[in-house]
């Protein structure tokens, strides 16, 4: 009982947060209405909202129990145009006929296959291989999990083909990198390319601040895996977007604030065999709190 109270507590404040910024458009909407009876010479010019400097994407582990066929359905169904391919549905081994028939199934479902990770790098070996096969796929960026002794050999990599290479911090458990200060420190005078994925919900959980990490490590940010979770915790669950303790809105706000270009891509990790109602809610959220912020 006192976990589901919990729980509650943890879902009602998230969405008190999203009908605040609501209901501060609705606000701003009402009077707008109100200044357009005015005489026209008394009615004031409203600026245009600026769009959003990034996009919203998937990471496909959301869809690891599903064929490449599927995924890309959903994909489309969730309304997102950039997906990031794990091994499930792109195999790091997989021949160039196997790799040009994959990119081909993505462009004719009007998506943009933008990375690929989670990709281990341990050795020139491993390096080599996650590079030639991006390069293959026409990816302009690699998600990432180094180990910090192979950094140099990758900034040269990144020298020699231009494709990006964004560390995914993965909290408690990650004896490597399980926050982005800890990505940021080591990389941050190596090749600008050369930078950090963000994953939200593995930053708070083990005590870091997702908000606070995406603005002092603004200028080596690359990419973002957005989620949501139960608790600021190793044993944090994660959920729904919106449903969880993050405080989402302000998040995006910074992303815009500091002008991240990249993709924001939703990690739905929770229901593998179901994963489209959540990714959806997710998604929906997500959208509804940009249109309002």
């Amino acid at each position: 009982m006192k976990r589901d109270s919990q729980e509650t507590r943890v879902q009602t404040a998230s969405r008190r947060r999203f009908l605040q910024v609501t209901g501060a458009a609705a606000a701003s909407l009402a009077c707008a209405g109100q200044d357009s009876v005015a005489p026209a010479a008394q009615t004031p010019r409203r600026r245009p909202r600026s769009p959003k400097p990034f996009q919203l994407g998937v990471a496909s582990y959301s869809f690891r129990k599903f064929d490449l066929d599927k995924t890309l359905a959903m994909t489309r169904r969730a309304g997102l145009k950039y997906i990031c391919f794990k091994s499930f549905h792109l195999p790091l081994d997989a021949t160039p006929d196997q790799i040009a028939a994959a990119v081909a199934k993505v462009k004719q479902a009007g998506l943009t296959l933008y990375s690929g990770g989670v990709i281990t790098m341990r050795n020139q070996k491993e390096i080599d291989e996650a590079f030639e096969y991006a390069k293959a796929a026409g990816m302009k960026m690699i998600i990432a999990a180094p180990t910090a002794e192979v950094l140099r050999l990758v900034d040269e990599k990144i020298k020699q083909t231009g494709i990006a290479v964004a560390i995914h911090n993965h909290g408690p458990g990650d004896k490597i990198f399980p926050t982005p200060q800890s990505v940021y420190d080591k990389v941050k005078d190596l090749d600008r390319r050369l930078g950090l994925c963000i994953d939200v919900g593995h930053t708070i959980r083990i005590g870091a601040d997702p908000i606070e990490s995406a603005r002092k490590c603004a200028d080596r940010l690359l990419d973002v895996h957005i989620k949501d979770v139960t608790a600021a915790a190793a044993k944090g669950q994660e959920i729904e977007v919106g449903r969880g303790i993050i405080d989402v809105p302000e998040f995006l706000r910074t992303l815009i604030a500091v002008n991240f270009t990249g993709v924001v891509s939703f990690e739905y990790e929770p229901q593998p065999d179901d994963p489209l109602p959540g990714l959806a809610e997710s998604v929906g959220y997500t959208k509804g709190v940009l249109a309002v912020i």
